[in-house]
């Protein structure tokens, strides 16, 4: 490129010189103008070798070379015309000659440019082997993955066309594919452009727009796949925009909230964290996403040894267990949990610690006294004690209007953590929201493993809802909230619409290719049929974060808690409130999409 840009300035200056004087130069001229052309020539390489123009400085091609092209020859026309303006009429040129041959030097050097791009692209496309896929957006996700796709030629996939609802897009051809029509056109578009697979590229699309394009597009006979967010993206600006298969956290989960993330660094960055469940779904994520904000010392705790040793692979990249960051107590053990706090005197508290299987508890009411109601309570006194700054107590939607041991327990923990933050003034609130997807023992899990084992897919009522979260987003609220919450309160996370339970299963079932059987087996005792998220007393508003409400918790102190009235109250409260269990198991059967419905009995 060197030898080509030097050339570039001979050939313009020439044809700056010819075209002036309508080639009659005399033969002075000819020779002071190949001259002028070898030393511009001369300053472009050796400038262009100083500031790394020639050394791999910067991507080629990229708008970097375009700038420092356009400087450097502006730099030669301004210092040769000091020459050229007062003495060319001397010499045989044009005084005008260096202001005539820039324009044609830079055409030349962006042309030839232009010219090996575009070879080396066309090198590097996929085969006619590789997949035909349709895109769905033109946007910014779409054009990095049209850059990923057709600049390796191994790609397994390649774009034969966009699709993309926005009008001003209908003519738009993005890296030379073209948007061949909106999303309502998809099936036509489909057989038009023989593709087999779908790709969703859409930045912020939530699982409401996924499930509709999943539909239109198995309706189609497509495949579909999904990129990763724009907010993914962002956090790694450089990452590769990879394809993968569309799955059931896609389709019933929703993207992260986007997060404030100098607010969280100012109260996490520098500080002494501890979390306490760190070897949980919540817990271990929870540590993961804490450990990039630059805290003083990240201390996780919980009694699962195991559990402690994910967290640690997820922090620090090994699992040694050998370090201080990981501590095996039991939140029920005062001695030794204030012994921890005297020691290590954290700052920032997240209680992610719990017992959280609705059933169990159902069977064990005793034991989520023990754990979520004391347990809490052991935590709260020992950050009190040693003045924590920030505590946020991670709870959950069955808190709101409890039915259940599980819902009780963790309200009474809220209660506890208002008392907290009324008594010491300091953030001490909780953190609520819907099913998280993937954690260990939900739902997701145990449909995944029936499946796999071609066994039937178990459902509690055709009716039943769900509120649903991803383990990521879930992490980036409770940490959202020890930025933005204030004493005593609880934050709910705008989770959109609830997603029907046997609706997920059909989904699971379907993506699966398995014919398998979903059976009806009634709610469980203290279970919802559909779960809340605002108790009815309380009262919401949204003064920071546009999808984070705010409420304000009931108060409990210590001395008010009653084991005994606590027994009292599990043991003769009806807490299947919302509709009766269901007398028999109904069978839904599916083989090659039809629906085949039997009874049973239940015995």
């Amino acid at each position: 490129m060197a030898a080509l840009d030097g050339l570039a300035w001979i050939v313009g200056i020439f044809l700056a010189v010819t075209l002036r004087l309508d080639f009659t130069l005399p033969l002075q001229g000819w020779a002071a103008m190949i001259l002028l052309g070898v030393v511009a020539a001369a300053i472009q390489i050796a400038v262009g070798y100083y500031v790394a123009l020639y050394r791999g400085r910067y991507s080629f091609g990229s708008f970097e070379v375009v700038r420092t092209l356009a400087i450097i020859t502006l730099g030669i026309v301004v210092v040769l015309s000091l020459v050229v303006v007062p003495f060319g009429n001397a010499i045989g040129v044009p005084r005008a000659t260096m202001l005539l041959a820039g324009p044609f030097v830079l055409l030349l050097m962006f042309g030839m440019r232009y010219l090996s791009r575009f070879a080396i692209e066309r090198s590097r496309k996929p085969g006619d082997a590789a997949e035909r896929v349709l895109i769905v957006g033109a946007g910014y996700v779409g054009d990095r993955l049209l850059h990923t796709i057709i600049t390796d030629p191994v790609s397994p996939i390649r774009p034969v066309g966009l699709i993309d609802d926005d009008p001003a897009k209908r003519n738009l051809r993005l890296r030379g594919v073209p948007v061949l029509g909106r999303t309502s056109q998809l099936s036509e578009i489909a057989q038009q452009s023989r593709a087999t697979r779908m790709v969703i590229a859409l930045g912020n699309a939530d699982s409401v727009v996924l499930r509709k394009l999943s539909d239109a597009a198995d309706a189609a006979g497509l495949a579909v796949s999904v990129t990763p967010t724009v907010t993914d993206l962002t956090l790694d600006a450089r990452a590769k925009v990879d394809v993968r298969d569309i799955e059931i956290e896609d389709l019933i989960g929703r993207h992260p909230v986007d997060t404030n993330v100098e607010l969280i660094a100012g109260y996490v960055t520098g500080k002494r964290v501890l979390v306490t469940g760190a070897g949980g779904s919540i817990g271990s994520e929870l540590c993961r996403q804490l450990a990039k904000y630059g805290p003083a010392e990240l201390i996780m705790l919980d009694r699962d040894e195991t559990g402690l040793q994910t967290a640690q692979l997820g922090t620090s990249g090994n699992g040694l267990l050998d370090s201080k960051e990981v501590v095996l107590a039991d939140i029920r053990d005062v001695p030794v949990l204030n012994a921890i706090f005297d020691e290590r005197r954290p700052e920032v508290v997240f209680h992610a610690a719990a017992l959280k299987h609705l059933p169990m508890l159902e069977q064990y009411p005793d034991e989520a006294w023990k754990t979520n109601v004391v347990g809490s309570l052991n935590v709260l006194q020992a950050a009190r004690r040693v003045g924590v700054s920030h505590f946020v107590n991670v709870s959950t939607d069955k808190a709101a209007n409890p039915t259940s041991v599980l819902g009780h327990s963790k309200r009474v923990a809220e209660k506890l953590t208002a008392w907290a933050g009324e008594e010491t003034g300091m953030q001490y609130l909780s953190v609520r929201f819907g099913n998280v997807i993937g954690s260990r023992g939900s739902m997701l899990p145990t449909f995944q493993r029936l499946i796999a084992e071609d066994k039937p897919i178990t459902v509690t009522h055709p009716d039943a809802t769900r509120y649903f979260m991803t383990i990521p987003e879930a992490c980036q609220l409770v940490i959202q909230a020890g930025g933005i919450g204030r004493a005593g309160e609880v934050l709910i996370l705008d989770m959109g619409e609830p997603v029907s339970i046997l609706e997920v299963a059909k989904r699971m079932i379907t993506m699966s290719g398995k014919k398998l059987e979903i059976v009806f087996t009634g709610l469980r005792h203290g279970e919802k049929l559909h779960e809340e998220l605002v108790g009815d007393r309380e009262r919401l508003e949204r003064p920071f974060h546009p999808q984070i409400s705010h409420a304000h918790a009931d108060v409990i102190s210590p001395e008010r808690l009653d084991i005994h009235g606590w027994k009292a109250r599990m043991a003769e409260e009806p807490r299947n409130n919302d509709t009766a269990v269901v007398d028999r198991v109904v069978v839904e059967q599916f083989v090659n999409g039809a629906t085949h419905l039997r009874e049973s009995s239940n015995g």
